[in-house]
Parts: structure tokens; C-alpha cells; sequence
């Protein structure tokens, strides 16, 4: 199967409100442009300094998604292009990409990433710690990031029922936030959750946004 055949049968099992990531981390601009060649514009990575190396050489008019975890100190090198910000974690990250969104006379959409998983090592604020934020009286005054939904990833099992859980608290938290703070904000609505394995899942649970590699690309591969 190719890359297009890949995306187009992903496409094919979910409906026109889910968004599809094709995440290309660690593969070679050959195989985004076939999937681009193809018809395919919306692609994900998770390291900064692939994503700027990736936009320099490829077509200006492909959405970029950053969906990894990312540190404040490279928000500068994404700033100018990145079309969403899936893993905001922490308060310093947001005003740091309202700083640099500002100096590139930009607005750029944010997700917040709430931590769903049994895993201690995944990032994320709890459901309580994005509320003590969003209380903050500065917070409103970060004008250059547009928050639009959560973000999560659940525990790496085979254990179905343990991973749905997960996406349901997940859902249900964007929930919670919509009533508490977000009520007239019609576009905080995003909810990017599930990925190869689980995108199903997700799926049924409310994702809108699902983050797929392996199943487009095939297996990973270094030769960047």
C-alpha cells in the first residue's frame, strides 16, 4: 500500500468533523511529498528542529502541527508557520508562545495537554492545575495564543477498556472546560486524542483530532 492508499483508507473510517495528523517524526521529506502529491496537507512532528528543517525544504502551503512535548526556549523557531500547538503543559510555555506569537504579529492556536495516563513519565497539567491557571488574572491577557481544545494520550496497553476510560476523561474534561471557561468561545472544541494503535477508540469517544504515524508511514525510520 502507499503512503496516499494509507491516508486515503484512515480517511475513509472517520467522519468529516475528525481531523487526521499524518505524523511524519522521523521521516524523510520523499515520503511527505508523496503523501502531498497525493493530496494530503496536514502533517505532525514532535521535534522542533525537524519541523523548521522539514517547513524550510517543503511546500509553503502544508498545515504543521507540533505534537510533541515542547520547551519554551524553541518556540522562536516555530513561532513564524506552526498551525497548532498540540502539547501545552505548562503556564511558562503559554506566555512563551504569546511572546513570540506577538513579535511575528501572529495568533497561534494552542491546545492544553491534561495528563490521562497511568504513566508517570507523559506530560500534562491535571484538570485542577488548568483551572488554577485559567483563574489567574493574567492568563486573559494572552492575546496572541488561542486556546481550542485539549490534548492527551493514554497509557500504552492492550487493555481496550483502560485506554476508552482514559479518552472518556479526556472528553469529558474539554466538557468541564467549555461550561467553566470557555462557554462563549465557539472554537474551543478540539479534542486531539488517539493515535496508530487507538485512534478507534478515540474516535468513538469524541477525538476530533487523531495523530496517526506507523499506520501512513509504516514503521520508524532515522534517515532524516
Amino acid at each position: 500500500m502507499s503512503i496516499s492508499n494509507n491516508i486515503n483508507q484512515i480517511l475513509s473510517q472517520i467522519t468529516d468533523n475528525v481531523k487526521l495528523v499524518a505524523v511524519s517524526k522521523t521521516k524523510p521529506v520523499e515520503d511527505i511529498l508523496e503523501a502531498y502529491n497525493g493530496g494530503y496537507r496536514i502533517f505532525g512532528e514532535n521535534k522542533v528542529q525537524e519541523l523548521s528543517n522539514k517547513f524550510e525544504v517543503l511546500p509553503k502551503d502544508i498545515e504543521w502541527h507540533m505534537i510533541g512535548h515542547l520547551q519554551s526556549n524553541k518556540v522562536k523557531f516555530i513561532a513564524p508557520f506552526v498551525s497548532l500547538i498540540h502539547a501545552v503543559d505548562n503556564y511558562k510555555l503559554l506566555k512563551t508562545i504569546n511572546k513570540e506569537a506577538l513579535k511575528n504579529n501572529r495568533i497561534i492556536n494552542c491546545l492544553l495537554q491534561i495528563h490521562i495516563a497511568k504513566e508517570e513519565t507523559k506530560f500534562g497539567f491535571s484538570l485542577d492545575e488548568v483551572s488554577q491557571m485559567l483563574e489567574k488574572e493574567e492568563a486573559s491577557s494572552l492575546t496572541n495564543v488561542n486556546i481550542i481544545g485539549v490534548m492527551g494520550m493514554a497509557t500504552f496497553t492492550d487493555d481496550n477498556d483502560v485506554v476508552g476510560s482514559e479518552f472518556q476523561y479526556l472528553a469529558n474534561c474539554l466538557k468541564e472546560l467549555k461550561s467553566k471557561y470557555f462557554n462563549n468561545k465557539p472554537d474551543f472544541k478540539e479534542l486531539s486524542m488517539g493515535m496508530s494503535g487507538d485512534y478507534k477508540i478515540a474516535v468513538e469517544k469524541g477525538s476530533t483530532i487523531i495523530r496517526v504515524g506507523s499506520s501512513i508511514f509504516g514503521g520508524r525510520s532515522y534517515q532524516i
